[in-house]
């Protein structure tokens, strides 16, 4: 018998119901490789931060984050991971494409594989800027098309769906406008828990709001 199609958060809840950390505990490498940029006080905002591991990184540097996620299970193991490390993290159970963006309040948006379909990727890219202040910043990485080859080389992670892969020329339209410090196509050697791992093909970016 088939087994019938889980939507978005069903499926996430499913992979984050047991009680590893599916992407493990430690921060996304590109986002940690700015923390010097990363000030406390400063306000961030993470969304599809699935269990927390980067809302978290940045509530241990001083940051005030609010991180959210359309999983139950995955904000529920942010919470556990945030009161585990003793830092404080607003935890939101939302659906970044359905959730009521605030405007011109944050000063570091991170968005970290959260993969969409256009023109849903380009609406939340959108609302990302709107919700920095100027001069904020954002920090991207997530997978490129070329990922499909990586997988089939035993790379793991990103979606197997074309369409849910970022080409670096998609993010660099997404963006246009805004102030570009770095943007690039890169091979990154993923050790991000179980399913980030192996040589990767991913799109980096960090810009700053004008």
């Amino acid at each position: 018998m088939t087994k019938p199609a889980l939507d978005g958060a069903a499926m996430w809840d499913e992979r984050y119901g047991g009680e590893h950390y599916a992407y493990g505990l430690e921060p996304n490498r590109f986002l940690a490789s700015h923390k010097h940029l990363m000030k406390p006080g400063m306000r961030a905002l993470v969304p599809g931060d699935g269990e927390g591991r980067n809302g978290v990184f940045l509530a241990s540097l001083g940051l005030e984050v609010d991180t959210l996620d359309l999983s139950a299970h995955g904000v529920a193991k942010a919470r556990r991971l945030a009161k585990e490390r003793g830092v404080a993290l607003n935890t939101i159970h939302a659906d970044a494409l359905d959730w009521d963006w605030p405007e011109g309040i944050y000063d570091l948006v991170a968005l970290i594989f959260l993969h969409l379909v256009e023109p849903r990727r380009k609406a939340v890219h959108a609302k990302a800027i709107r919700a920095l202040k100027p001069g904020g910043l954002l920090v991207l990485e997530a997978f490129r098309p070329e990922q499909i080859q990586r997988h089939a080389a035993g790379a793991r992670g990103g979606p197997r769906d074309p369409a849910l892969l970022y080409p670096l020329e998609a993010i660099r339209q997404d963006f246009e406008g805004e102030d570009i410090l770095l943007m690039e196509a890169a091979e990154a050697e993923m050790r991000e828990g179980p399913l980030h791992s192996g040589l990767s093909a991913v799109v980096r970016a960090l810009m700053r709001r004008r």
